[in-house]
């Protein structure tokens, strides 16, 4: 099975944390947000290095995915993503721009499981230096 590629799976994802999180009504609606956020890295990257206005393409990508998710008539622009050589947004998918899925699935795990292990340690190191601190005193 293959997806459409060009930040087209990050940005259908955003989209569809961003809407989850707004019918959230703890925390758990920040922590999400900010994850749905992070996920538009990618894309923005892919136009950064591509020497393409990424705000500008990032946010049509964003507007196409939230049509086709929010929209009963909008359903093909699902497979919208990045066309870094003329600096728009087309459908991958028909123009063969794809990622095996499965790939992308634990892409994504891997990249998550990465940034917890990493805010687990910064908070431990943080516990450690009070802990120094205390006892200095």
């Amino acid at each position: 099975m293959v997806v459409a590629g060009g930040g087209a799976v990050e940005a259908a994802l955003s989209v569809y944390l961003e809407n989850l999180a707004t019918t959230l009504g703890s925390r758990e609606q920040l922590a999400i947000a900010e994850f749905a956020e992070s996920l538009l890295i990618i894309p923005k990257v892919l136009a950064v290095n591509a020497a393409k206005d990424a705000t500008e393409l990032v946010a049509k990508l964003r507007a196409y995915h939230h049509s086709a998710q929010t929209k009963a008539d909008k359903k093909h622009l699902s497979n919208m993503g990045l066309d870094l050589a003329k600096g728009s947004v087309r459908n991958n998918l028909e123009a063969g721009v794809l990622e095996p899925a499965m790939s992308k699935v634990k892409i994504i795990q891997f990249a998550t499981e990465a940034a917890i292990t990493i805010m687990r340690i910064d908070d431990m190191i943080k516990l450690y230096k009070e802990d120094n601190q205390n006892e200095g005193d």
